[in-house]
């Protein structure tokens, strides 16, 4: 059996992957000449870089399984591997700990202008003045989606001192009670209560675009949004609205509806924090993600 890696993943899992087949390391490989190699392959493992289209799968006639080092599958087409009967596995865990983190790391640094003051000092500017800030303590969090990471979210937001209240139509109040969140009736609810709001919504046909100008409106004209879950479910023109008319009075994006984002404006207005997609990018999760996701294809390449 032949395995093609053609994205970065840790070595743990290429050993792991090692054991039970060849396999061939090409984490800069194009779209045409993986193409054209991909039929003699039984799995193909990816991260985020590689885009596995219908026409990629459908060439892939020896393919039985692909592997996603990471949490979602939106760069795999998984109607066309369906069709095709080729499993399609991931690491669903793997970066539960270090996007929560990276989500309090964004609210701090949100909460009290930390790049900007940065960028100030180092520009040899010394104005406290300009970059007064807020506490996270006494202060409400809302989480939007309470699955594996808005969870972890909550929890860390106790040691802070927070307020947590979330919605997420899939949970129940017992299960919110768990991480000491209370469980708002309605959206609208909790934007209505929060000083700050974190969403942790996969991107779907349902969620694209669904937090946008309407949501905005029902924040707290003193509130801070965080968003390190998936580009396209805040709409980025309807935040930078929100934020030069004085809606809200900050926020903090790891991901961007395009990705690079290129010369989107967002990038540049004083009251945001941006940084590129890096909610996963700890030696932690990344090792986590292969493994995972390397022991998944074995077993599947072994049945």
């Amino acid at each position: 059996m032949q395995i093609l890696v053609s994205d970065p993943i840790a070595r743990q899992g290429i050993e792991i992957l090692q054991s039970a087949a060849r396999v061939d390391v090409h984490p800069q490989i194009g779209a045409d000449m993986l193409q054209a190699v991909i039929p003699d392959y039984d799995a193909l493992i990816v991260r985020s870089r590689t885009q596995v289209s219908a026409p990629l799968i459908h060439a892939g006639t020896r393919l039985r399984v692909i592997g996603r080092a990471g949490v979602g599958t939106d760069n795999i087409d998984m109607d066309a591997a369906s069709a095709r009967g080729v499993a399609v596995v991931n690491s669903p865990t793997s970066v539960t700990i270090s996007v929560a983190e990276h989500t309090l790391a964004l609210m701090l640094a949100v909460a009290r202008f930390i790049p900007q003051a940065d960028a100030s000092l180092k520009q040899g500017e010394w104005n406290k003045q300009k970059f007064m800030g807020t506490e996270l303590n006494g202060k409400t969090l809302g989480i939007i989606g309470l699955g594996r990471i808005g969870t972890q979210v909550a929890l860390r937001a106790h040691a802070f001192g927070m307020y947590v209240v979330a919605f997420d139509p899939y949970i129940t109040r017992v299960r919110a009670m768990v991480c000491g969140a209370r469980l708002a009736d309605s959206l609208e609810e909790l934007l209505g209560e929060s000083d700050f709001v974190s969403i942790h919504t996969p991107l779907l046909p349902t969620t694209r675009g669904m937090f946008g100008r309407a949501e905005l409106d029902k924040m707290k004209p003193n509130a801070r949004l965080i968003f390190c879950a998936r580009g396209g479910v805040v709409d980025e023109r309807a935040l930078l609205e929100a934020l030069d008319q004085g809606r809200i009075v900050g926020a903090a994006l790891d991901v961007f509806e395009n990705e690079p984002p290129g010369a989107n404006p967002i990038l540049h207005h004083p009251r945001i924090v941006v940084t590129p997609h890096l909610g996963a990018q700890t030696e932690d999760a990344q090792t986590k993600a292969a493994i995972e996701m390397a022991e998944q294809v074995v077993k599947i390449l072994s049945q």
